[in-house]
């Protein structure tokens, strides 16, 4: 990859020239103004991004910001988060709402309704399904999916997993709730509002979430479980007269993929498959660190070191087609607090997580930026392993601004990859600043 190394640099020098003359991310937001849309040039590049459900509540992030930023007429798809898996009342693992509240009873007044109308007292459909049907009318291109597991909800996938009967009836329930919209008490109230599932299993054969089931058998058991989830969708495509999609996300750690991937099986039966490219490091370590960068920067003291070509690397090797993977980018940086050691805060102790608005140790975009532009904090950049960072002396944030999603929107294109995904859409600012620059640089000329 030293060749692709090499092309970074001068595009990163130009950028940053860009930069010093206009505030962070302006120069973005101004340029991609006139690429409204996915449009032909776009090709098969994906554009996919996460709206978390739980947003509405304290982020007070609506689906109708995806609208308002110009996030939606950029995006090719969106994962809705999450989808319940687990044990129904007679013992067998289905599909379910992970908050119904959320999804489809919330009432939605005129002032957060996309199209400006609120939810009636009578209507079967509300909450963020029904705002996401209104977003599909205004932007039919667009296409949704609903994401199952993810880190806290995928205990169960091993048992859905396990036998012919119980992958049968897992994907047999997710169909019936998620694609014929058979809510409980509604039938058919959702049909329409998702074109796809996405399987979010963290992780087949590995350790994720504390409590969650593993077996050595999730391996092969997994590619049989999307098997069944691609007969069952095409099977009601044919009914419907239409095409359902199948994705899945991905880990980065070969030891993972080793773990729980059949890479030489899987994509026969995936529409596209996301690659996890942030959370290579965090506050559960005890040194500052990059958290996404495209390749092991320079003088990393941690060994067989996490990066962006590494995880492709493996993936390729594992058998997966370059055009299938598309490239997961954060949209919050990794923080710590009481580093030592002076110098630009990289690989330096610290005394632990630095405070977050809604964690400690993580902080969206929109406020990164902000420290960026100006006080105390000083914007850092590795050019040739392409990562930045925020550094007060006292402080340190790793985190992917726009001149960060240039380097990685020219990896995926050089390298043939399958377009960019987002983690997630409530951590950009209000003009959907990454959001457009992920979209400047996947249709890039050259």
């Amino acid at each position: 990859m030293r060749a692709q190394r090499r092309r970074l640099v001068p595009l990163l020098a130009g950028l940053i020239a860009v930069a010093v003359a206009v505030p962070l991310g302006a120069a973005y937001a101004e340029s991609s103004a006139t690429t409204n849309g996915r449009g032909d040039d776009q090709g098969d590049l994906r554009q996919v991004a996460y709206f978390i459900q739980w947003g509405i509540y304290g982020r007070a992030f609506y689906v109708k910001n995806v609208d308002t930023s110009g996030a939606a007429e950029r995006l090719t798809h969106i994962n809705y988060a999450f989808g319940d898996v687990a044990p129904n009342a007679d013992g067998d693992v289905v599909c379910r709402s992970a908050d119904s509240w959320a999804d489809y009873e919330r009432p939605v007044g005129d002032d957060e309704s996309v199209d400006g109308v609120g939810d009636t007292a009578t209507q079967p459909l509300r909450g963020n399904f029904n705002q996401l049907l209104k977003l599909k009318a205004k932007h039919p291109e667009l296409k949704v999916l609903i994401s199952l597991g993810g880190w806290t909800l995928s205990k169960y996938f091993s048992d859905a997993a396990l036998t012919e009967h119980s992958r049968s009836t897992l994907v047999a329930s997710c169909v019936d709730m998620f694609l014929k919209g058979n809510l409980p008490n509604l039938p058919g109230a959702a049909a329409g509002v998702f074109d796809g599932i996405d399987l979010d299993w963290e992780w087949p054969g590995s350790d994720g979430n504390a409590g969650n089931i593993i077996r050595p058998e999730d391996k092969t058991n997994f590619t049989k479980l999307l098997a069944e989830f691609r007969r069952q969708i095409d099977a009601y495509g044919r009914q419907t007269n239409k095409t359902y999609e199948l994705s899945a996300f991905l880990p980065a750690a070969p030891a993972k993929i080793s773990a729980g991937f059949e890479g030489n099986k899987i994509f026969k039966y995936l529409d596209f498959a996301t690659l996890q490219g942030y959370d290579f490091h965090g506050t559960w370590e005890p040194m500052t660190n990059h958290q996404s960068a495209i390749q092991v920067p320079a003088g990393q003291p941690v060994p067989d070191d996490f990066s962006i070509d590494g995880a492709v690397t493996a993936w390729r090797a594992a058998g997966a087609p370059a055009s299938k993977l598309v490239l997961g980018i954060p949209y919050y940086g990794q923080g710590w607090t009481g580093v030592t050691g002076g110098g630009d805060g990289l690989f330096q102790p610290a005394a632990g997580a630095a405070p977050g608005v809604f964690a400690p140790g993580t902080e969206d975009y929109k406020v990164l930026a902000a420290l960026a532009g100006g006080g105390d904090f000083q914007v850092h950049r590795d050019a040739s392993a392409g990562h930045a960072w925020l550094f007060d002396g006292t402080t340190f944030w790793t985190f992917d601004d726009p001149l960060v999603l240039q380097q990685k929107t020219e990896y995926i294109r050089t390298n043939g990859l399958g377009g960019a995904m987002v983690w997630e859409l409530s951590g950009d600012d209000a003009n959907a600043t990454l959001t457009k620059a992920i979209h400047l640089g996947l249709n890039a000329a050259g």
